[in-house]
């Protein structure tokens, strides 16, 4: 049986959690004031993974960039290849929220997706 102590980061309130496994599963977390806790604790502690956020470079709109993520979330250790796979990227105005830039990146299976609307210059 293993512990871990982590802090919760799906909601403002920060809980301390502490997170039991046996064999590789968890198997109790406590310290939670909320079901999302429980649910981040229970990722966190076998398979962490996180929405990639960034800026990708625009041709032909208003500004020179545009915000996309990653749907859904990749793996932790996953980070690096994808925002090199990222780095490789150019939108073309017009962009709109929602629009797909990169199906399977860095073969995780996830998208990098506009979040911002860039009109053509």
């Amino acid at each position: 049986m293993a512990q871990l102590e982590l802090t919760c980061i799906r909601c403002p309130m920060g809980c301390t959690l502490r997170v039991t496994l046996e064999i590789g599963a968890v198997t109790a977390v406590e310290g939670n004031r909320c079901r999302r806790g429980a649910e981040y604790a229970a990722t966190e502690a076998v398979h962490p993974v996180r929405t990639v956020t960034t800026s990708v470079r625009a041709v032909g709109g208003t500004r020179p960039v545009v915000s996309v993520k990653t749907v859904p979330e990749v793996p932790k250790d996953r980070i690096f290849d994808v925002m090199a796979a990222i780095r490789g990227l150019t939108a073309t105005a017009p962009v709109h929220i929602g629009d797909v830039l990169l199906r399977d990146a860095a073969g995780t299976g996830a998208s990098i997706v506009v979040t911002a609307e860039l009109e053509k210059r």
